[in-house]
């Protein structure tokens, strides 16, 4: 009881956090004001399941002769990684600037309600003047049905068109977003049709010999496991080729010189031990960023980055102060925060539980496991489909199988790790010696000073930042959305002021911690902007507002006609 009340009051906490965290945007502040010419245009592009398996961080067998090129005309971040090894919790931790585990998505699919106040970042940009579009995945955690998709206030553009070229007004700065699926784990697995589409841009010479790849010490050595490892690095091949048309499109349209490029996976790469597990096989990722006159040409940068600094990032080079509420920090611009450590988080996959918290500096990595009785290969069914992991079930089933002529014998000592009846309550490695994680250094008479330190850090970070990890996810549910209903936003307020053929608006709504959505066109395709001050429109005119909140759904349209 003592634990559960303890818990409770975290939670608390972390709404009268949220509460004094609300968005004030506004059109006045001096970055709106600034002329486009002065700001660059940033753009992301985001690649799925990615661990830094690319020629430009030294992998021999990749072959990525177009973002090794990329790599050389900027920075290339070799300490970057994501908050959560897999996709929805990573991506809303990216959109929002705060941990998961502080704002309630940390379980994977969970449509979470976030504290009034926390917003995706993109809003700020759009508030300064910014074009901001997103093709086309967003995965954020907290999209409402039925649409699943976030509400109109993030994004001027969201969908598998948008891009920079669709902006109305040329001179505008933009914001853009690019995702790619195809090193996506069910990418590398899929049948052979698929993956001859995906692959068709490839010479012969340039797809990956089996027999030349280069294991982790984790995976048995067998054709199955040979066969997955080439295709992933085919795949990675392939997104060469796509970054490569879409650098050009910049370059085409005039655009290179003032855009900021960054290039980043949203978590480790696809395959059996890594994503969804807090090794750096699941979180350590590809960071590249080009920025012209400013970065200079094939620096190489070892400092600490998590994925949810991006977004404070965004806004710092844009110019726009980062809210006080936001945990990321910004590594580049004028408010630029150094950091220490990152941290990751795993629990809820799928169906199946667990709960895991690390922390990683320069050097070392502490994990905290918080369910040691259940074992590392619990299945997941999504996560069993890869042939990798089917390949060491078999394996380890002959291994034990008395009866078997691999008794014993089918896999070794490492590679048995992964099926542990028991995981450790801690785990320390020194990753510049062990990169793979294998030697966990936890009971180590000579580690432990450094153990003592990881693990104060990790136990200061779950306090300060109010993870809600040990909260039941059904009791969490239920005070994020009592009796699993959906809060709707309520309808928008609209006051008017007629002075002869204009019309002065002022729109307001009345539930904590929404933002409002506005298009003054008609029919499915209007363009929803983001308000943010006073309008004017001259009659006649036509006006539609909605209240918009992540995990709410959308209130009912309020809709004017200026005659």
């Amino acid at each position: 009881m003592i634990l559960r009340r303890s818990i409770f009051s975290r939670i608390c906490c972390v709404l009268a956090f949220a509460l004094s965290a609300t968005l004030s945007i506004t059109t006045d502040s001096p970055q709106a004001k600034q002329s486009s010419s002065s700001r660059p245009n940033i753009l992301w592009i985001s690649a799925e399941d990615l661990s830094p398996d690319l020629g430009s961080y030294g992998d021999a067998y990749s072959r990525t002769p177009n973002l090794d090129r990329f790599a050389s005309q900027g920075a290339r971040y070799t300490n970057a990684f994501s908050s959560a090894p897999v996709c929805a919790p990573s991506r809303s931790a990216m959109i929002t600037g705060m941990y998961p585990t502080t704002i309630g998505s940390l379980h994977m699919r969970s449509k979470a309600v976030p504290p009034p106040g926390i917003k995706a970042f993109t809003e700020y940009l759009r508030a300064a003047g910014y074009y901001c579009t997103n093709n086309a995945k967003t995965d954020y955690n907290f999209e409402a049905p039925p649409s699943n998709r976030p509400p109109d206030t993030v994004w001027d553009e969201t969908s598998r068109t948008a891009h920079w070229r669709n902006r109305p007004d040329k001179s505008q700065p933009f914001f853009a977003v690019f995702n790619h699926e195809v090193t996506h784990e069910g990418q590398v697995r899929s049948d052979d049709a698929i993956y001859a589409k995906n692959t068709a841009s490839l010479k012969p010479e340039e797809f990956h010999d089996p027999a030349k790849a280069v294991l982790p010490p984790y995976y048995p050595d067998t054709p199955v496991v040979r066969k997955m490892w080439a295709r992933y690095y085919d795949l990675i091949t392939a997104l060469d080729y796509q970054v490569e048309k879409l650098l050009k499109q910049l370059e085409e349209d005039g655009l290179a010189d003032n855009t900021i490029v960054f290039f980043w996976g949203d978590h480790g790469r696809g395959l059996t031990r890594g994503k969804r597990w807090v090794y750096d096989s699941g979180i350590r990722v590809p960071l590249i960023v080009r920025w012209p006159g400013k970065i200079k040409p094939g620096m190489v940068d070892d400092r600490m980055v998590s994925l949810m600094d991006l977004g404070p990032t965004a806004l710092s080079l844009a110019g726009v102060k980062v809210p006080e509420h936001m945990q990321g920090q910004a590594f580049l611009g004028e408010q630029a925060n150094p950091r220490e450590y990152v941290f990751a988080h795993r629990d809820r996959m799928d169906e199946t539980y667990d709960m895991m918290r690390a922390v990683r500096d320069k050097r070392y990595k502490y994990i905290k496991n918080f369910f040691p009785g259940r074992p590392y290969a619990q299945y997941i069914a999504y996560m069993d489909e890869m042939p990798i992991l089917k390949e060491m079930r078999r394996l380890y089933k002959d291994h034990m199988n008395a009866l078997s002529p691999d008794y014993g014998k089918a896999l070794n000592d490492t590679q048995l790790i992964f099926f542990k009846p028991e995981k450790p309550p801690e785990e320390l490695y020194d990753t510049t010696v062990d990169p793979h994680e294998v030697n966990n250094l936890a009971g180590s008479p000579s580690s432990q000073e450094v153990l003592k330190r990881m693990r104060a850090v990790l136990d200061k970070w779950q306090k300060d930042t109010k993870d809600l990890g040990l909260l039941p996810e059904m009791e969490l549910r239920e005070r994020m959305r009592p009796g699993g209903v959906w809060h709707k936003v309520a309808p928008p307020v609209v006051s008017e002021q007629v002075s002869g053929d204009l019309v002065k608006l002022k729109i307001g709504c009345s539930t904590e911690g929404s933002s409002i959505a506005y298009t003054t066109g008609e029919g499915r395709d209007a363009r929803w902007k983001l308000y943010t001050s006073e309008l004017t429109l001259k009659r006649p005119a036509v006006l539609r507002v909605k209240g918009c909140r992540f995990g709410y759904l959308d209130s009912d349209e309020v809709m004017k006609r200026f005659e």
